[in-house]
C-alpha cells in the first residue's frame, strides 16, 4: 500500500509539473533575443557559483567519477555552451534567401522531457535548461532514483537565476519523487512534445516508443586505433586524459585500444610509462566478472570507479597511482567481455598486423555501440579517409574520446547528448543542440510560372509525348439530316465562323480555326456532289467531311456545336434562321470548291 500511495502521489505530482510548465512554455515562446540571453546570462552565473557544490553531490549521491572532472564538466554545460549559443538564431526570422525568395521562420517547439542519467546528473541537467532555455522551451526532468537529490538542486539554482531574469515561473521542472510510474506518465503526457532522452538503452528505447518525437542517444563502444604513423607519445597521453576523466563515465571514451604489431611493444611501454596496469589473462577474468552481470549489461557498483577499487574488488592490487586497467582481448562478443562498453576506468587491447586488420575489427567493435564514436591516431590522411566510412556518428581523429566527442577539443558543437544516427536507432546523428529543439516554417513566394513549367522546362524531353501528341484523334461522325424547317437550330456563336486559308490535297475534310468566341471544332457534313474529289480545306484543326446522296440544297448540311463536342441539335438550342444557314453553307461551298480565296 505504502508503494502504491508514493506511485500515485508520484504521478499526481507529473500531472501538476506538467500543467505549470505548459503555461509557461506558452509565455516564454515569444520572448525577444536580448530578454533570452539576460536570462542565459545570469544562468551561467549562478552555475560557476555552485558547480562545485554540484559536482560534490553527484560524486557523494552516486558514488561516481570525480570531484573536479564532474565540476568542469558543470563548467561546459554553462560557461562554454553559452559561448556556442550565445549569437545562435532561435526565434522569429532566422533566415532570408532572396535569390530563391524562401523566408525561415523559427518557432519553439512546447513543453519537453529531459531523462537525466546518473552518470553525468547535473551537467546533462544543466545542459538541457541552457538549449530549452536559448530556443524558447520550458522543460521538465524525470531524473535517475541514484541521482534525484543533485538533479533536483541543478534545476532548483537554474530555474531560481532564469525566473530572477526574467524567465516565467516553472520553467524548469523536476519530478522529486522519481518512480518508474511517474517516468511513464510524462513519457506520454499529451502536453509533452519532446523527449530528450540520456540514460540507460531501456529509457531512450520507450522514450523512442512513445509516439512523441525524440532525442536519444545509444550505447558507445568506441575503439581508438593507433595507426603505425602515429605520434605514440601523443595517442596515449590522450586516450589517458579521456578515459580517465571523471573514471570513465562519459559513452563517448574509449573502450578499445588497437595497435598494430609494429607499434605494439612501443604503446605499451608508454601506456607503462603514464601508469597503465595490463593486467594478466586471470586477473582480466577477474575483472571481467566484476564489471558485468545478466549478460552485457555493466555493474552499477563499478562504473565510474577508479583502478585501485575495481581491482581490489576483483581480489588483486595494483601500485599506487595507476591510472587505468588493460586487458588483452583475442576476439570480439561471446567470450570476450571486454569487447564490450565499459563506463569506468578499464581498457581493452588488441594487436592487428595492419591497418587492413583494424579496418574489420573496428567494425565488429562498433557492432556493440554502433553509431556513436570512433578515435583515430595517424598522421596518414589516406587512412583518415578509409576510416571516416565506419558506422559512427563521430570519426575522432588525434584528440581523446571523451573531449572530443563531447565537442571540448574538437570543433564538434558542445554537447551532453550525443546522436548516434540511424545505425544506433537514434533520430539525429550529431551533438544535440538548440536547433534541434524548434520548428521551422517556410515562407516561400513563386518563382515560376506554374502553367508553364513543362514548355520552359529544357530537360523535360520526352519525344514519345510528342509523336502522340502529333497523331489526330477523329472527330465522331455525324449523319446527314434533312434540315427541319421548323426546328433547325444552330448556336448563334456559329455565325462567326472564321474562315482560314486552304491547300487542296488528298482527303475529304475541311479544317476550320474555330466558330466565334466559343474556340471549338465545328464538324461539317455536306450533302450532294459539292466536294470535288481531292479537295481538302486545311487549317488547324482538321474535322470529317462526309458526302452523301441528294441535290445541293442547304437543307442537306447540318451544322452543330454544343457542350464543346459535336453532337444533333435540339429545340432548345439558341438558334439562328434557315435562311441564314443556307447564306452560310453557300459560303462553306465556295471555300470548298476554291473559290474566293
Amino acid at each position: 500500500m505504502e508503494n502504491m500511495d508514493y506511485d500515485l502521489r508520484s504521478i499526481q505530482e507529473v500531472r501538476d509539473l506538467v500543467q505549470l510548465g505548459k503555461v509557461a512554455s506558452e509565455r516564454i515562446k515569444n520572448y525577444t533575443d536580448d530578454l533570452v540571453d539576460r536570462i542565459l546570462k545570469n544562468m551561467v552565473r549562478a552555475a560557476q557559483k555552485h558547480n562545485v557544490e554540484l559536482a560534490r553531490m553527484a560524486v557523494e549521491e552516486t558514488g561516481f567519477g570525480k570531484v573536479e572532472d564532474k565540476t568542469y564538466k558543470n563548467h561546459m554545460a554553462s560557461t562554454l555552451l553559452y559561448d556556442a549559443i550565445k549569437d545562435m538564431k532561435t526565434g522569429g526570422v532566422i533566415e532570408e534567401d532572396s535569390v530563391n525568395k524562401v523566408i525561415e521562420i523559427a518557432e519553439p517547439v512546447g513543453l519537453l522531457m529531459g531523462i537525466i542519467p546518473s552518470t553525468n546528473p547535473t551537467s546533462t541537467a544543466i545542459f538541457k535548461m541552457m538549449i530549452a532555455l536559448k530556443s524558447r522551451n520550458s522543460i521538465i526532468f524525470s531524473p535517475h532514483p541514484a541521482a534525484a537529490k543533485c538533479t533536483l538542486r541543478a534545476v532548483q539554482l537554474m530555474h531560481d537565476a532564469a525566473v530572477e531574469a526574467g524567465a516565467p515561473m516553472h520553467i524548469f521542472g523536476c519530478i522529486t519523487m522519481p518512480s518508474m510510474p511517474a517516468t511513464k506518465e510524462l513519457m506520454h503526457h499529451d502536453d509533452i512534445k519532446m523527449i530528450i532522452a540520456t540514460g540507460g538503452p531501456g529509457l531512450v528505447k520507450a522514450a523512442y516508443s512513445s509516439g512523441k518525437p525524440a532525442l536519444g542517444v545509444g550505447a558507445g563502444n568506441s575503439p581508438a586505433y593507433i595507426e603505425r604513423t602515429a605520434d605514440v607519445q601523443q595517442a596515449v597521453k590522450n586516450i589517458l586524459a579521456s578515459k580517465t576523466f571523471d573514471y570513465g563515465t562519459i559513452c563517448a571514451s574509449e573502450q578499445s585500444v588497437i595497435v598494430e604489431e609494429c607499434n605494439r611493444e612501443a604503446v605499451i611501454a608508454e601506456f607503462k610509462r603514464h601508469g597503465a596496469y595490463f593486467m594478466s589473462a586471470d586477473e582480466t577474468e577477474k575483472v571481467c566478472a566484476l564489471l558485468f552481470k545478466n549478460g552485457h549489461a555493466m555493474n552499477a557498483k563499478f562504473v565510474g570507479r577508479s583502478p585501485d577499487v575495481i581491482a581490489a574488488a576483483a581480489g588483486f592490487s595494483v601500485p599506487q597511482g595507476t591510472t587505468v586497467l588493460i586487458g588483452e582481448q583475442q576476439g570480439v562478443g561471446e567470450g570476450y567481455p571486454l569487447s564490450y562498453e565499459k563506463l569506468t576506468t578499464v581498457l581493452a587491447f588488441y594487436t592487428v598486423k595492419d591497418w587492413h586488420q583494424a579496418c574489420k575489427l573496428s567494425i565488429d567493435l562498433l557492432q556493440n555501440g554502433i553509431g556513436h564514436t570512433m578515435s583515430l591516431h595517424t598522421m596518414d590522411e589516406n587512412i583518415v579517409r578509409e576510416f571516416s566510412v565506419k558506422p559512427a556518428s563521430r570519426i575522432l581523429v588525434n584528440t581523446g574520446g571523451t573531449m572530443g566527442g563531447t565537442g571540448a577539443s574538437t570543433g564538434l558543437f558542445p554537447s551532453f547528448t550525443l546522436g548516434c544516427g540511424s545505425w544506433g536507432g537514434s533520430s539525429v546523428s550529431e551533438n544535440v543542440s538548440p536547433l534541434h529543439l524548434i520548428n521551422i516554417k517556410r515562407v516561400a513566394y513563386g518563382i515560376k510560372d506554374c502553367s508553364m513549367l513543362m514548355s520552359s522546362d529544357p530537360a523535360f524531353n520526352y519525344p514519345e509525348l510528342r509523336s502522340a501528341a502529333a497523331v489526330p484523334q477523329p472527330a465522331p461522325a455525324v449523319s446527314c439530316a434533312a434540315v427541319s424547317p421548323q426546328a433547325t437550330a444552330i448556336p448563334r456563336s456559329a455565325s462567326s465562323l472564321q474562315s482560314t486559308p486552304v491547300s487542296r490535297t488528298a482527303g475529304a475534310s475541311l479544317t476550320v480555326d474555330s466558330l466565334g468566341d466559343a474556340g471549338s471544332p465545328l464538324t461539317v457534313e455536306l450533302g450532294g456532289s459539292s466536294v470535288p474529289p481531292g479537295r481538302t480545306a486545311t487549317g488547324s484543326t482538321a474535322v470529317p467531311v462526309q458526302s452523301g446522296g441528294g441535290d445541293q440544297d442547304a437543307g442537306n448540311v447540318l451544322l452543330s456545336r454544343r457542350r464543346g463536342c459535336c453532337s444533333p441539335l435540339n429545340n432548345d438550342d439558341e438558334g439562328i434562321s434557315r435562311d441564314q444557314l443556307a447564306e452560310m453553307v453557300k459560303s462553306l461551298s465556295k471555300i470548298i470548291k476554291g473559290e474566293g480565296y
